[in-house]
């Protein structure tokens, strides 16, 4: 049978016919798509502008009902809400339903990921954190997730991870972090003398010590591990160590130093010690132990008396009434030693520099944030 050529006048109108409106419907479904979407989009901008988050919420919702490839943004946007509201499970479930994806492209997958750690960083399950972050090795990503597995690693107190990511990030030039790992060997020699192996403790101090020369805590740690197994000239040597390599420091263990220098038989030695170092920065901690050398009352009195002309704090006060009780009435005395008590009691406190949090102990991270080193040796009054 041959083909007909008049057929072609009626084929191609119908074809293009059909095309037309099927572009035009497409085309139409399109702009509803594209419409409908910034506008609520655009709404919950408006509404987590206003601070209304719960509407804000409901508004995103809406705008990611559209699997479309386009809303991934809208996706973060939700999943990072939640996450600020504390509504960790729901924020998991956006970031795990934008992974699932396979269209998602490679950049905004590691982002997904990315989102995914800090969620489970944030409710706590450090776990899962940890493989999250570990699976962003090799992407954009891979130092601040480094970063977040050494606080991950500090709060979850696994010293030996902690220190592994430490000379990772210093080895990659991010900053150095000598210190810190200091502090982390100085945790495990902590746990090692819990365990009762004082050999290991003193090989991860040593090892603190030629990190971080010149940070505190290993020598102080040394110097109380010394004294504890009795080996009093070497414990004085730790704390005298100490006192060249960060002065400010030794007020923190003048006066263990000073019991470790009675024991050892080294008094006069301890005394001429702490003096000189007195003259240097005066401090209420270092005459303390000069007066533990020294106990004589009238010499304790005349440096107290000294102290509180060059620095008038009430805790010196306090200790010059102490010495001179016998000048007040047998009844008032005791009242009056009380009053000054609470009064000097909260300047006898730490203040972490970095975020204000006052403590009567001293500590080598602060509670509150978490920094380390944030605590100046000297209480509040003599700051």
């Amino acid at each position: 049978m041959e083909f007909d050529p008049r057929w072609l006048l009626i084929v191609l109108p119908v074809a293009f016919a059909l095309g037309w409106l099927a572009s035009k419907l497409d085309t139409r479904q399109w702009k509803r798509e594209q419409r409908d979407g910034p506008k609520a989009y655009f709404k919950g901008l408006n509404l987590l502008l206003n601070e209304q988050q719960d509407k804000a919420i409901d508004a995103f919702i809406e705008a990611v009902q559209n699997d479309a490839s386009e809303t991934s943004e809208l996706h973060f946007a939700l999943g990072n809400l939640f996450r600020r509201r504390g509504e960790y499970e729901r924020a998991v479930r956006v970031h795990q339903h934008l992974l699932s994806r396979g269209d998602l492209p490679k950049a905004e997958r590691e982002r997904a990921q990315h989102a995914l750690a800090q969620d489970f960083f944030k409710a706590g399950l450090f776990d899962r954190a940890e493989a999250a972050y570990e699976a962003l090795h090799g992407t954009p990503f891979e130092n601040e997730a480094q970063l977040a597995l050494l606080s991950l690693f500090e709060r979850s107190r696994e010293w030996r991870k902690a220190v592994e990511v430490a000379r990772r990030l210093e080895a990659g030039g991010t900053a150095s972090f000598a210190t810190r790992i200091a502090h982390y060997l100085c945790e495990l020699a902590l746990e090692a003398q819990g365990r009762h192996d004082d050999e290991e403790a003193r090989k991860l101090l040593a090892e603190a010590r030629a990190v971080a020369p010149e940070a505190a805590r290993a020598h102080v740690l040394e110097g109380q591990l010394l004294a504890r197994q009795q080996q009093h000239e070497a414990a004085m040597a730790a704390y005298a160590e100490l006192l060249s390599v960060n002065p400010a420091a030794f007020n923190l263990v003048a006066c263990d130093y000073a019991d470790t220098a009675l024991a050892a038989g080294q008094g006069e030695r301890a005394l001429a010690l702490l003096t000189t170092q007195y003259q240097r920065a005066p401090g209420l901690d270092l005459l303390l132990a000069i007066d533990k050398l020294d106990p004589a009352a009238n010499h304790q009195r005349a440096r107290i008396t000294s102290h509180l002309r060059a620095q008038p704090t009430l805790s010196a006060a306090r200790s010059l009434l102490q010495l001179s009780n016998g000048k007040l009435a047998d009844e008032e005395a005791p009242l009056v030693n009380t009053a000054l008590d609470r009064a000097a009691r909260p300047l006898q406190r730490y203040r972490c520099a970095a975020c204000g949090f006052e403590a009567g102990h001293y500590f080598w991270q602060c509670p509150g944030c978490l920094t380390w080193d944030s605590y100046p040796p000297r209480h509040v009054e003599e700051l």
